[in-house]
């Protein structure tokens, strides 16, 4: 394990970001068990989150550190985008015929099972659970574009 961690400092030497073990071997010696025990964080050092825990705020180095970042925000343009690609992606709609204001079953000769997938898939999609009260009327990849966006708040 020591040795490991050895070799992962050594290699962190071309990394400016991560020069905990460069220099004086006595540092070196006295980092190594701290670091060997440290568990990788996923939130910043010295977010309340890490202190509340008792984390300790070393960094760690060559550990696994998740790093978050935001999505973009949602526009009427990129749900759209977004839909009509799971819906060009099911394999019973013709993607030459699917408009955005194409109907379910009468236009792409889809039953009511095939419905379910859909919103089951734009489910997976946008991740939000969309009632079955509302996903009965949800026909059209318009109508499932203007929901999300009303459920999301977005109306640009």
């Amino acid at each position: 394990m020591a040795a490991r961690v050895l070799v992962q400092c050594v290699r962190s030497l071309a990394r400016p970001s991560l020069r905990l073990c460069s220099g004086n071997p006595a540092v070196r010696a006295a980092v190594l068990p701290s670091v060997a025990t440290h568990r990788p964080l996923s939130f910043a050092a010295d977010s309340r989150r890490t202190r509340w825990l008792g984390q300790s705020q070393i960094p760690s180095v060559g550990a696994l550190c998740r790093q978050y970042s935001d999505l973009p925000p949602l526009t009427l343009g990129n749900i759209e985008d977004r839909v009509m690609y799971v819906l060009k992606l099911y394999d019973k709609i013709s993607p030459e015929k699917l408009l955005t204001s194409s109907h379910f079953m009468k236009d792409l000769g889809l039953d009511s099972l095939d419905q379910v997938e859909i919103i089951m898939a734009m489910e997976d999609e946008f991740g939000f659970e969309i009632p079955d009260s509302d996903a009965e009327k949800l026909m059209t990849p318009e109508e499932i574009v203007q929901y999300i966006a009303d459920k999301k708040d977005v109306y640009e």
